[in-house]
């Protein structure tokens, strides 16, 4: 059946539809009226015929049906919301439901930030594969590694200019590039001196470059950070170089910005190469992949909201 699609294969299929409609200038995605014209050509029976704000206490946003017809679905983000990219990205992550899972919950769903963010159980699961092809539908690998090759080591204003070519938030352009760059880098979330989460790229994880913040005490910054000083910051930005064991046991090139619209403090982690390699033989890098694989599922806090 066409609703059996992976997520990814979804978004790419949408991709290139939207290639073929849109050219070059086709970014933001429209997703709204992506979402309406879409289902009504691939299922007239059931199409999303509702998008918009709500009152949605407790929630980013929601699939639900329609109340004046049972056999129509609609979308609804929180109004509450007032970032733009955080708005197209939740409404990308319910149509990636809807094209999903409408027919496992055929009473709808309703994804509070902490269900877009804990992947650790099945129902996050679902919430991990909405988030997966909101990723892929709204930044194209293809065309962001035309804006940032995976060789290269990119700043904040880098990732922020993608940000807004694609219409999200700094979170979600720089855990999208994550997933594909070739660079051993790590992005880390902190807020009143404490780690809140971190990833790694697929190349850091492989020589262990990773900070664990599941199931373990809070995670203070280093004093010595560029995070734990917000007062050395030119602008809300900074960047610096460590030796080992300010972040990790290896030197590092820092780079943090303060973003005052989340009271968050994001940063970069470049590494420089690996001081060995892990894996013996192909098989064994095959299976360090999955184990990223995993791990990345299983990330509690990793937002691609904020």
């Amino acid at each position: 059946m066409i609703e059996s699609k992976s997520p990814q294969r979804w978004a790419i299929d949408l991709t290139v539809v939207l290639n073929a409609r849109g050219g070059d200038d086709r970014f933001p995605v429209d997703v709204k009226s992506l979402a309406k014209d879409y289902s009504h050509q691939a299922f007239p029976n059931d199409p999303i015929t509702m998008v918009k704000g709500g009152d949605l206490d407790g929630f980013e946003g929601g699939l639900c049906k329609n109340p004046k017809r049972k056999n129509e679905w609609g979308i609804i983000y929180n109004s509450a919301i007032t970032s733009p990219g955080r708005i197209n990205f939740t409404l990308a992550h319910e149509f990636g439901h809807y094209l999903v899972h409408r027919n496992q919950f055929p009473d709808g769903l309703q994804c509070s930030a902490e269900d877009m963010a804990k992947w650790d159980s099945e129902y996050g699961q679902i919430e991990q594969q909405a988030n997966e092809f909101a990723a892929t539908l709204l930044m194209p690998r293809d065309d962001f590694e035309r804006q940032i090759a995976p060789n290269t080591q990119p700043s904040f204003d880098d990732l922020g200019a993608c940000a807004q070519r694609y219409g999200v938030s700094l979170s979600a352009a720089t855990l999208r590039w994550l997933q594909f760059t070739k660079k051993r880098t790590l992005f880390v979330v902190s807020r009143d001196g404490f780690v809140l989460w971190a990833r790694s790229s697929p190349e850091a994880f492989r020589s262990r470059a990773f900070i664990k913040t599941a199931g373990v005490p809070p995670v203070p910054l280093h004093p010595s950070s560029l995070a734990a000083q917000p007062y050395l910051l030119d602008g809300g930005k900074g960047r610096a170089e460590h030796s080992s064991f300010v972040w990790l046991n290896e030197p590092c090139v820092e780079e943090t910005f303060v973003s005052d619209r989340y009271d968050l403090t994001y940063t970069l982690l470049h590494l420089g190469a690996a001081p060995e390699r892990r894996f013996q033989n192909d098989d064994d890098e095959e299976e360090g992949d999955d184990t990223y694989d995993r791990m990345v599922s299983r990330t509690p806090g990793t937002s691609w909201l904020g």
